[in-house]
């Protein structure tokens, strides 16, 4: 009876490690699938069969994408033209005078004229600081050097950082941290968002290791 069951022992382990195995190699090819299709739909949804139900265009998939791709670059191309920037400023002067609207128009254009600035250091620089009490650390993203208000009424020069959470990092906190508080960390942005997204899981020093394997790759093709 005894070798019976050390017989048994082996292959339950086995049965288990496959079964771990599998999950580690299937579960991130389904959800970046899944990712990839949803975002696929969304715009086929939005664009083309909202303009064209009945066309033929309907039912080819990924043809929303890449429409909005090109309507995206000529619209930059338009833009950037004398006739073009005059329709922006006008524009730009209609929807800022419509109540309720001017607010949202207004913030989501300081936004993106922050985020997609050639200067611009949002979100470029990890920091470690305190929170949410001494003892206690978390990872965060330099978003502005403050001014106004809020640096002339504290006592040290502050900075605004952005705390996500974890595993969704497109939430969190909005903090204004005092520069003496803050450890500024040679760690890239990439590297913290896959530490952020894994709950520490993952160990900062592999991703960087496999990120030098894969640029090392690339340099060689």
């Amino acid at each position: 009876m005894q070798n019976i069951n050390e017989q048994k022992r082996p292959s339950f382990h086995n049965i288990k490690k496959w079964f771990i195995t599998g999950l580690l190699v299937s579960l991130p090819i389904t959800i970046t699938l899944y990712i990839t299709i949803s975002i696929i739909n969304f715009f086929d949804n939005l664009i083309i069969k909202n303009l064209f139900p009945t066309s033929l265009a309907a039912s080819i998939p990924g043809l929303g994408i890449a429409t909005s791709l090109i309507c995206v670059v000529v619209i930059g191309f338009v833009a950037s033209n004398f006739l073009g920037r005059y329709f922006v400023l006008l524009s730009d002067a209609i929807l800022s005078k419509i109540p309720v609207i001017r607010n949202i128009y207004s913030t989501t254009k300081q936004i993106f004229d922050t985020l997609l600035a050639n200067n611009s250091k949002a979100f470029k620089e990890v920091v470690l600081v305190e929170y949410p009490r001494k003892g206690m650390w978390v990872l965060a993203f330099v978003t502005s050097e403050v001014k106004g208000e809020i640096q002339t009424l504290t006592n040290d020069n502050v900075v605004s950082i952005f705390v996500p959470t974890t595993p969704n990092p497109t939430s969190g906190f909005l903090l204004f941290v005092p520069t003496t508080d803050v450890i500024r960390l040679s760690m890239t942005p990439e590297v913290a968002m896959k530490l952020i997204i894994s709950g520490g899981m993952i160990n900062a020093d592999d991703i960087i290791a496999k990120l030098e394997k894969n640029e090392k790759k690339e340099d060689l093709h």
